[in-house]
């Protein structure tokens, strides 16, 4: 009868309206999810995201695949994940740099806040103060007292407004050394002349340092975290090294463009944190110098807001200018 044909069809609309998020998310993904790096092959950030896209798509049946693009140091990147269809196709593989550190240093054609969806982190990674294995001293009270008699010391870091270069610049803040940057393309060349003598010191990733310490080319002096961290637990922090509540991390993990369905949030953000509790996937991440932390989207949410505080003083305290 015609009424039962209406009856129908008003149904079919009615759960196409309310129910299209869900029913989206239940077959989601149909195909290959894109996750846009802003960062080159090879990195220690692109690693990272290479080990989680295969546990993604070990767990989903679809390839999860790496895009990365390059340019403006991640901006470009950023924005091409803003600006995508918030289907949960294309996700961007987020970095403390791109999304609480760029946007308080210079304009960028993005919100942090409002034009993503957080889904989750991955992991978290500290940094380690390193020196040439010529450079006098050995502990972090010898190379405060060093620099304070050679003011103006440069230092080699990966580029200007990474971490590498926040961390320096913030310790040489707390101490209150005179210093000089010296900003390179990446960590591993400014690490090379580091290695080669023609700078003295930096703040590095712990991967690259780690093989570098191993054949004794440089010494580790302390951890940026407020913890030791297991890859070296013989390493001091900072903050055991007379200035407590130093705490330098920088994570990565997962956006989605704002609008993502939150079932399709939901679904990638308990995986991680499931692979969280994987010891194959940890040691994984260890070997990157990552420890593996996955929080809730919420917690995800929290945990940008108040970065983008502590990274904007950090910058304004410090007068750095890019």
């Amino acid at each position: 009868m015609p009424w039962r044909r209406m009856s129908l069809a008003i149904i079919v609309a009615i759960a196409a309206l309310f129910g299209g998020d869900a029913t989206q998310a239940q077959t989601w993904p149909q195909r290959a999810v894109r996750i846009l790096v802003p960062y080159a092959a090879g990195g220690n950030s692109d690693g990272l995201a290479r080990i989680t896209a295969q546990r993604l798509t070990d767990a989903f049946g679809q390839s999860f695949v790496i895009e990365n693009r390059l340019g403006a140091n991640g901006a470009i990147a950023t924005e091409a994940a803003a600006r995508a269809p918030a289907d949960g196709y294309t996700l961007l593989w987020a970095a403390t740099p791109t999304i609480t550190i760029n946007p308080a240093m210079t304009k960028v054609n993005y919100d942090p806040v409002k034009d993503f969806a957080p889904m989750t982190t991955v992991g978290v990674n500290a940094f380690v103060l390193l020196v040439n294995k010529h450079f006098p001293p050995s502990s972090v009270a010898e190379f405060v007292s060093y620099v304070h008699s050679h003011p103006k010391l440069p230092y080699a870091e990966g580029s200007a407004g990474s971490l590498t270069h926040l961390s320096m610049a913030l310790f040489a803040k707390r101490a209150g050394l005179d210093m000089t940057n010296v900003s390179y393309r990446g960590n591993a060349p400014a690490l090379t002349d580091v290695v080669a003598g023609h700078l003295q010191t930096m703040f590095s990733t712990i991967s690259d340092a780690m093989p570098q310490a191993a054949s004794a080319s440089v010494r580790l002096l302390a951890v940026s975290s407020e913890k030791r961290v297991s890859q070296i637990p013989d390493v001091p922090t900072i903050a055991e090294s007379g200035f407590p509540g130093f705490n330098v991390l920088t994570w990565n993990g997962l956006l989605g463009p704002a609008g993502t369905p939150k079932d399709i949030v939901n679904k990638v953000a308990g995986e991680m944190l499931r692979a969280a509790k994987d010891r194959q996937f940890v040691a994984r991440l260890e070997q990157y110098g990552a420890d593996p932390v996955s929080h809730t989207p919420e917690e995800f949410a929290a945990l940008i807001a108040a970065d983008l505080a502590t990274w904007s003083d950090v910058i304004k305290s410090t007068g750095l200018k890019f």
